[in-house]
């Protein structure tokens, strides 16, 4: 029992250094750049690291089209950011990545009612959804977290190439190299596997979209944002979210995205 007793004390006291020690560790973005007349889209935008970098964007002045799925919840983050920044130039736009027909909507309204678009975040994602297939044939996870974005991308290049320099941010994640591409494993139904393979596509699109884009004025660049504490992992069990929450408090950084618009910011290492 008393073993019990100083193990517990031990991981109490572990937990406290290393909860300060991330205080005073943790990193933020200190740029100053403004982005008055620039136009930006934050995919994923109403909650978590889209909130936090739509936010960001906001105060230096950019024109911001959250880019979300559901809309209470989008006019609801929008407020917030216009209340927190007084920039009135916040808009809501619906975009559902688990509907292709979504996505094109999505970019053909863009392209009609844009003049310019400065940067894209494609920062939407999810973590645990069921093994179904979306009305396009896809993996639903596939789908949310790659060919959806992938397809937005592709539909805005235009527009960006107009712009530039421009640039594109995909948020992918380390979980990347647990990815299996082997046939054998491409058919085998597992939430970890299925989203690792997804942030592996973002960093494999990021490096060939980057290279096509050689000089044409258009940057790729690919970011995983450390282990963040947001609302990806919103459908598991309460008790599973419970448990997660509590070494989320010591261990993660807060909901938020350095900007990666600074001249500082290099391509991906191949």
């Amino acid at each position: 029992m008393k073993w019990f007793l100083a193990a517990g004390i031990l991981s109490i006291l572990a937990a406290i250094i290393l909860d300060v020690f991330n205080k005073f560790k943790s990193s933020r973005c200190h740029s100053t750049i403004c982005l008055v007349g620039k136009t930006v889209i934050v995919t994923g935008a109403n909650t978590g690291i889209g909130y936090e970098t739509a936010l960001d964007f906001a105060r230096r002045g950019a024109r911001v089209i959250l880019a979300c799925r559901d809309e209470q919840k989008a006019e609801v983050a929008r407020e917030k950011i216009i209340q927190a920044t007084q920039n009135q130039n916040v808009v809501v736009r619906l975009i559902d990545f688990a509907s292709l027909e979504s996505v094109r909507e999505f970019a053909k309204e863009t392209i009609k009612t844009e003049k310019r678009l400065d940067i894209l975040v494609n920062n939407a994602g999810v973590g645990d959804l069921p093994n179904v297939l979306t009305e396009d044939g896809l993996q639903i996870l596939m789908q949310v977290n790659y060919f959806g974005p992938v397809l937005l991308t592709l539909l805005l290049l235009d527009l960006l190439k107009k712009t530039r320099p421009s640039r594109i941010v995909n948020v992918s994640s380390l979980a990347a190299k647990w990815a299996r591409l082997e046939p054998e494993h491409l058919n085998h139904w597992s939430k970890l596997l299925i989203y690792s393979n997804s942030k592996l596509g973002n960093l494999l699109f990021t490096i060939k979209l980057a290279s096509v884009l050689r000089n044409s004025g258009v940057s790729v660049f690919s970011v995983h944002p450390g282990i963040v504490k947001t609302e990806i992992m919103r459908t598991l069990p309460r008790l599973v979210r419970k448990v997660i929450d509590f070494f989320a408090g010591i261990f993660m950084k807060v909901r938020y995205l350095g900007m990666l618009f600074h001249k500082e910011t290099y391509f991906l290492r191949r």
